[in-house]
């Protein structure tokens, strides 16, 4: 009964940890960035992690750009979500299939594509990063 008691309190302590940090990397500023414009598509098929490469500031200062590389927009899509600080935005980006693709052969090329990513609130002086 010890030892079952035990391995419960462990399994438990490892279920109720917080996860480990998503590591963060400083982006930097690279006006007229050249690149497709991809919407926002949080229903993209088994979304993997993608690290940025940089960002724009966009108009009105409640956006940013944020650049990567992906394949063509006819078969892959992204997903962004954004965290924001007094001091930065951390933006984490998610790649996958759309759905409308699923089945259908691709193309093995890369694109440069941006994405615009709304802020709460001016980006200002905060730094941004890509969470991955």
């Amino acid at each position: 009964m010890r030892t079952f008691l035990a391995v419960m309190a462990a399994v438990l302590a490892v279920w109720a940890a917080p996860a480990a940090a998503a590591e963060t990397a400083v982006l930097s500023e690279r006006p007229g960035h050249p690149g497709l414009l991809f919407i926002d598509n949080p229903a993209i098929v088994d979304p993997q992690p993608m690290r940025a490469e940089s960002y724009n500031r966009v108009a009105g200062d409640r956006a940013v750009g944020v650049h990567f590389t992906t394949g063509t927009p006819q078969c892959y899509g992204v997903h962004a979500s954004v965290l924001e600080t007094p001091e930065t935005v951390t933006v984490e980006l998610f790649g996958g299939a759309l759905p409308e693709a699923a089945g259908r052969p691709c193309i093995m090329i890369a694109v440069s594509g941006i994405l615009e990513v709304p802020l709460q609130n001016p980006l200002g002086s905060r730094q941004v990063l890509t969470a991955f």
